[in-house]
Formats: structure tokens, C-alpha cells, sequence
């Protein structure tokens, strides 16, 4: 076994105990019922951090899934008091928005999530931060040229955290150096706000 299988297959162990950890933390902050998705949670999040009264088909595409699927996430988050339609703003279509409940879910999910990632960072010293910092960035860079459509890689994500609006974050990096646009423009993560570039 290579150096290269042996930490690939270490990544991946990781990556799947990770994603476990935090689904479940979410779903329980969240107060989701353990049948709910890792979409459901990623729609409330990307709603509150920056999906402005996204359409179904918003979503759909950040989210990766049919129209179909979008469609029945929405009604089952609609069912379940996270989010309401209302009109959009064009007159044809209808605007997904979070409900006080679904605020706080997003809000809670959020907490969860880095709680999570904190814990599996415990131990790390500044200066092993930094480079784990720095070769998560290099990595990420990998997954944005690799990625050829479904879901975005920022649904989830805590823009603040990412220091996107400083031109840190490595995604929208990334996206701007393999695609020549912006990050939001390749379907890899959303627009910045009116402060950012």
C-alpha cells in the first residue's frame, strides 16, 4: 500500500465520520425527525445564508436534485413548518421563505455543525491549524475543478467562517481560477453580497 492509498483511505474514513457526526448533531438541533435528509438541512441553511426567496428551481439547482425532488422537499418542509411560499417576484413564480421555526432550525443547525468540526479539531496546535488550513484550501481547489454538476459545494457552508468576503474563501478562489467567473456563476457557491467582489 502506497502513502497515497493509505492517506486517501484515512481522508475517506474521515470524511464519512464526519458527515455521520454532524448529519446527526443537525438533525437533533434542527429538531428534525431522523428521517430527514441532508437536503432538508442544506435547504435551511443556504435559505438563511443566502438564498434571498429562492424559487423551487433555486434550489433545486443548488441543491442538485430533479424538479421533482425539489418539489416534495419543499412541500415536506412546508408540511413540517420550516418554510411557506409566497409570491414571487415576478408574478408566475413562488418564493420559498423561512418560518420563525425554520429560522431557528437553520440557526440551531449551524451551531451543530461547527460544534462538530471544532471537536475534530481539538488538540491541533495554531501552527497545525494553519497548515491544515492551507492543504484543506489546496484540496478544495481539486474538488471545484473535479465537480461537474448536482448540488453546490457551499449549501452548507458558514460564509462568515470562510472569509469569502475577504477573497479567502477556497472555493470562490478556486472557481474564479478554473472557470474565469465567479463561484456563483460555475454553480459552486453562492453570489457574494452587495459588499463583496
Amino acid at each position: 500500500m502506497t502513502q497515497l492509498d493509505r492517506t486517501a483511505n484515512v481522508l475517506g474514513a474521515l470524511a464519512a465520520t464526519v458527515t455521520d457526526q454532524a448529519t446527526a448533531a443537525m438533525l437533533a438541533a434542527a429538531d428534525l425527525p431522523a428521517t430527514g435528509s441532508s437536503s432538508a438541512l442544506a435547504t435551511l441553511s443556504a435559505i438563511a445564508e443566502f438564498l434571498d426567496a429562492p424559487t423551487v428551481d433555486q434550489v433545486r439547482r443548488v441543491m442538485g436534485l430533479t424538479p421533482s425532488g425539489a418539489v416534495r422537499l419543499i412541500d415536506r418542509l412546508e408540511s413540517e413548518g420550516l418554510v411557506v411560499r409566497g409570491p414571487g417576484t415576478d408574478g408566475r413564480t413562488r418564493a420559498i421563505t423561512l418560518t420563525d421555526r425554520g429560522a431557528a432550525a437553520a440557526a440551531a443547525l449551524a451551531r451543530a455543525r461547527r460544534q462538530v468540526l471544532t471537536t475534530m479539531l481539538d488538540g491541533l496546535a495554531p501552527d497545525e491549524l494553519d497548515t491544515l488550513g492551507e492543504l484543506l484550501g489546496r484540496m478544495m481547489g481539486n474538488a471545484v475543478r473535479a465537480k461537474t454538476g448536482g448540488a453546490w459545494i457551499c449549501r452548507l457552508c458558514d460564509l462568515t467562517a470562510c472569509e469569502r468576503a475577504d477573497g479567502r474563501c477556497p472555493a470562490a478562489t478556486a472557481a474564479l481560477a478554473h472557470y474565469g467567473v465567479r463561484a456563483a456563476d460555475a454553480g459552486i457557491a453562492p453570489a457574494p453580497g452587495p459588499d463583496q467582489p
